[in-house]
């Protein structure tokens, strides 16, 4: 499709033609979602193509689908190299920001000692896989304290801690899944750069969001999904992955005949580009719905975008936060659009199934999410509402009055 500008409630200029977007959304037709921190809504010509797909596989045989795509199957890479402003070399499809993440982390050979400097708010899985890493390799892990007004890392402190540390791995996610707090990763990336340090950030909650370049950054690995701020299908992401690091010989600790060439009985070499991270099997359609999404999200632009989403989130925040029993969570001088709040007199499995009544889309988050953050803000649940692009005004006005209306009920 071709967006075209128009004018919209939200911000300071004329940019996006909503009606046209969510004319293009089927999902808006029956639902208010606000879990865009979990999944987009996918558009149609991302859900064409994974389905034109699928049956050209039934049609004609997987292999044979595969081959007679191969051109559109590279456009992935093209189109997520123009995204992050790098080269098709250095991206790797994944099955998930996870799945990219791990794969990272086992390139590296740790050994007892090393240090993994990284946040208080990184997301839940990566805070798991460090654990792991210390349990079996002896790795010490190293959080940076935040600012005294919890929001976000205090840079100067973890640029202290990399000079006294000398880390193995600075591990950093660009906006953690129970908040809206969006930390200084290219901040950060200058320090690394400055003392030689490889540098990893999870971007799984800012692609799509927000333009996000690699350069601009500094990072040697980044990871993300493409099912959230992207609206691709789920069960995929993508890992950057630096020249530096492909010189230096990284590889996954599981190479396979995709990432590497059996030259010899003994012997293995892995392939020059970013594809020694990946496998040979290849959900083929969820590939081609992603170089879709990737696509669509160029299109409509992702200056745009980083206006308009965030700016609905501060306006559901504005709205909500004079309710009564309803407190407001996300700190930082400019928040992404996760909005988190708690809300008295609720369990949090009920609050979600009455708004799910109303169908309205939302997520919960728990203290096993973010042990340092919800700790800190003395919570043991919020309610995530994220909102998009495609969503409006009217629907923003309409989730902040449910949610007064059920804080209504739970007070009485």
């Amino acid at each position: 499709m071709t967006i075209q500008n128009s004018a919209f409630a939200v911000g300071p200029e004329p940019l996006l033609d909503i009606a046209a977007l969510r004319a293009d959304t089927p999902g808006c037709a029956s639902v208010v979602h606000l879990n865009n921190a979990g999944c987009g809504l996918m558009p149609r010509p991302v859900l064409r193509t994974v389905v034109e797909h699928l049956e050209l596989e039934a049609a004609t045989g997987g292999y044979e689908a595969a081959a007679a795509r191969a051109a559109e199957t590279a456009d992935f890479y093209a189109a997520t190299a123009r995204l992050l402003n790098t080269r098709p070399g250095n991206i790797a499809f994944a099955a998930s920001a996870t799945h990219a993440y791990t794969k990272a982390l086992s390139s590296f050979d740790f050994r007892p000692g090393d240090t993994v400097l990284t946040t208080r708010n990184d997301f839940v899985s990566n805070q798991i896989a460090f654990l792991s890493l210390r349990r079996r390799h002896g790795v010490r892990i190293v959080h940076a304290p935040d600012r005294p007004d919890g929001s976000g890392v205090d840079v100067d402190a973890m640029a202290a801690l990399m000079r006294a540390h000398r880390p193995r791995l600075v591990a950093v996610t660009h906006v953690p899944t129970n908040s809206g707090l969006v930390q200084p990763v290219a901040e950060i990336g200058r320090h690394c750069r400055e003392l030689g340090l490889l540098y990893l950030v999870d971007a799984c909650q800012s692609v799509g969001q927000y333009p996000v370049d690699v350069a601009e950054i500094g990072c040697d690995l980044l990871t993300a999904t493409c099912r959230k701020f992207l609206r691709g299908p789920r069960g995929s992401g993508f890992l950057y992955v630096s020249d530096r690091v492909l010189q230096a010989g990284a590889e996954p600790l599981y190479i396979d005949m995709h990432g590497a060439r059996w030259v010899a009985p003994g012997h293995y070499r892995p392939v020059p580009s970013a594809a020694r991270f990946e496998e040979w099997e290849f959900p083929y359609a969820t590939v081609l719905g992603c170089a879709a999404a990737v696509r669509y999200a160029l299109e409509v632009g992702q200056d745009a975008v980083a206006r308009r989403t965030p700016a609905l989130g501060a306006l559901l925040r504005e709205r909500l936060a004079g309710v009564p029993g309803v407190r407001t969570l996300d700190r930082g001088p400019a928040p992404a659009a996760l909005v988190t709040v708690t809300v008295d007199g609720w369990e949090p499995l009920p609050f979600k199934a009455a708004l799910d009544r109303r169908r309205i889309n939302s997520a919960l988050s728990f203290r096993e999410f973010a042990q340092f953050d919800f700790r800190d803000k003395e919570v043991e649940w919020c309610l995530r509402l994220s909102p998009h692009y495609y969503n409006t005004e009217d629907e923003v006005a309409e989730v902040a009055a449910a949610v007064a209306e059920l804080a209504a009920e739970g007070r009485r």
